[in-house]
């Protein structure tokens, strides 16, 4: 299944971000929680952003921070080598998805809580 790192990654299971993880969970995909909270996601360690944190063999990255903090962590995500990444609603980005674009990287503007649901993940 595909390995999906959630950038934004939030141990609170009100959060968009956490519903994504169960989700993935639920369908069968490896997820990899990064960002600034600390805490625990269905068992897995939210990795602090701030140390970039090296992650192989990833499919996807899909985003839960905003586009105003996400300058900072362009090199580090695109340094992930993903096939892909999702611009959630509320995170899409026109400068990073060129960014990614031009290294290969399939950008998707939609939603992955949707998309798993209607099975397009």
């Amino acid at each position: 299944m595909k390995k999906t790192v959630i950038i934004g990654g939030s141990p609170n299971p009100n959060r968009y971000a956490f519903m994504a993880a169960e989700r993935l969970e639920g369908y069968g995909h490896e997820f990899v929680p990064v960002g600034i909270k600390k805490g625990e996601v269905l068992g897995e360690k939210i990795l602090d952003i701030k140390e970039k944190p090296p992650i192989n063999d990833v499919d996807t990255v899909t985003m839960y921070i905003g586009p105003q903090y996400q300058p900072e962590w362009y090199d580090y995500i695109l340094s992930l080598k993903p096939n892909r990444i999702i611009f959630n609603p509320g995170t899409e980005n026109c400068e990073f998805k060129l960014l990614a674009e031009k290294k290969g990287i399939e950008v998707v503007e939609g939603c992955t809580l949707v998309m798993l649901g209607v099975g397009n993940f």
